[in-house]
């Protein structure tokens, strides 16, 4: 069976046409040209602003041409992650999805439902001729999961009326009226290449095959990272051995918990045998800790070729000690919504893009504007005394909840005759371009909802297939509901 056999088809054939368009952040040139093709085929009227975000409109059905408004929200790019086996270019490929009972998956790749879906949704909402609708606008962004950038830089022609519906969550079943905001810390190191020493062997240890996830939809699950399980081995080796260290790897995304990472060291050769010791017990204490959370969890020491040069001892020393006292993970949980994260920080990335730099990359998540900063600021202070250069990006704000909104009444109502009980209404740790349409557009009453997606920003995302249906239905009974009233 292909996702083309699946129902309701129209939603499952325009996630299908999209999972055939290469879309990665900041690269979103195809997927426009894709939404451009739709609209000019669907006799749509579209505009474009100049960062690159889409506004498609679709009149009223007859007799709704008083109704309210509503924009339908999500974004065109995608988390472009893979298995370290798969081959796939992301620039090129077209994403190749299997279906696995209840599930529809990539091959060793990201899926892309996050926000492929939304896009779906809204293209069949606007093929779709036998919906009862008011006026209807698509809003599609670009570059959301690197940086919020369509979200920042979006006309303010763009958004009209008050009612906004994003479809870019991932729980069935719930729906969001609030959001963290966030703002990422980047910590450089500035090293000297300094001259090997004599009878030393090389190594690359490597930690692989964690279970990663969104860095705030997943923060509070405990999982592995990479980079602080290297870092905490690196530290421990550098108390016993005179180690050196040549290069270091570890994660991809700012948004993402990092699975894989790699260093590679050198060691006088005759305490070689001891590391290895050394390393096996490691792992039994890693296997330990992260029992029934990291289930696929390897490391490993491999033989490596001479590197020309390593990293001067200082800065060796001064990073692996930074990085090993980099907080990670919950910070705090919120006082006003039991079970939510309140303030987060995820230990991203670190890179060697060259000139003799380290790049550290962390994020930051609070509901609260004076957490963010300050798990921000405790951040900086660490690599500032590691003798790091630390920046901040812009950040975006979060989206407070208001609980006596007129469009989440109409979507609980709708959810309630549909299936007979009532939604969850909840606010989500991670980040959505709601924050800053808010800011903007302060009249916009708002509502996030979605299908079930599990694994985002992994390679493990998945999306349930019984809930794209129960979507859809409560996605068009939610229109139908606004088409009744008058705007």
């Amino acid at each position: 069976m292909q996702i083309t056999d699946l129902k309701p088809a129209l939603i499952w054939h325009y996630f299908h046409e999209i999972t055939q368009v290469p879309r990665p952040s900041k690269k979103e040139e195809k997927i426009r040209a894709y939404l451009l093709n739709f609209a000019q085929t669907q006799g749509l009227e579209v505009k474009q602003d100049k960062i690159g975000n889409i506004l498609m409109s679709k009149p009223a059905s007859a007799g709704c041409e008083n109704a309210p408004v509503v924009t339908l929200q999500s974004h065109m790019d995608m988390v472009c992650e893979k298995n370290g086996d798969i081959e796939h270019n992301f620039d090129t490929d077209p994403i190749q999805t299997v279906i696995e009972g209840e599930w529809v998956r990539a091959q060793g790749t990201t899926l892309g439902a996050d926000n492929g879906i939304g896009m779906a949704a809204q293209l069949a909402v606007l093929a779709d001729k036998s919906l009862k609708h008011g006026p209807i606008n698509a809003l599609f962004t670009v570059d959301e999961e690197t940086g919020l950038t369509g979200a920042f830089n979006m006309e303010d022609k763009m958004i009209e009326g008050s009612y906004l519906l994003n479809l870019d969550s991932e729980d069935e079943g719930q729906l969001f009226i609030g959001c963290a905001g966030g703002i990422d810390t980047t910590a450089v190191f500035t090293y000297s290449p300094s001259m090997l020493p004599d009878n030393y062997q090389y190594f690359k240890i490597s930690v692989k095959n964690l279970l990663g996830g969104h860095s705030g939809g997943d923060i509070h699950r405990g999982r592995g990272n990479a980079n602080r399980i290297l870092a905490r081995f690196l530290w421990q080796s550098a108390q016993k051995y005179d180690m050196i260290l040549s290069h270091m790897d570890g994660g991809n995304l700012r948004n993402a918990i990092p699975r894989e990472a790699s260093a590679i060291i050198g060691i006088h050769k005759n305490d070689k045998e001891k590391m290895r010791v050394d390393l096996n017990l490691y792992i039994v204490v890693m296997e330990e800790e992260l029992k029934e959370i990291e289930p696929n969890f390897t490391m490993t020491m491999e033989h490596e070729s001479e590197p020309d040069h390593c990293i001067d001892r200082r800065t060796t020393a001064a990073l692996i000690e930074a990085l090993y006292a980099c907080p990670h993970g919950v910070v705090s949980m919120s006082r006003d919504m039991e079970g939510l994260v309140q303030t987060s920080t995820n230990l991203a990335s670190v890179k060697m893009p060259g000139e003799n730099k380290i790049v550290v990359a962390t994020s930051q998540r609070s509901s609260v504007e004076s957490e963010k900063y300050d798990i921000a600021r405790r951040v900086e202070c660490l690599f500032t005394l590691a003798g790091a250069t630390v920046s901040h990006s812009d950040g975006y704000p979060g989206w407070k909840p208001n609980v006596k909104s007129p469009i989440l009444s109409l979507a609980v109502a709708a959810y309630e005759e549909l299936f007979g009980v009532k939604p969850l209404i909840t606010a989500i740790h991670a980040g959505l371009e709601c924050g800053l349409f808010l800011k903007k557009h302060p009249q916009l009453d708002m509502v996030s909802f979605g299908p079930t997606l599990s694994g985002v920003h992994s390679p493990d995302e998945k999306m349930h297939i019984p809930s794209v249906e129960k979507f859809w239905k409560h996605l068009t009974a939610i229109l139908e509901k606004v088409a009744e009233t008058k705007a």
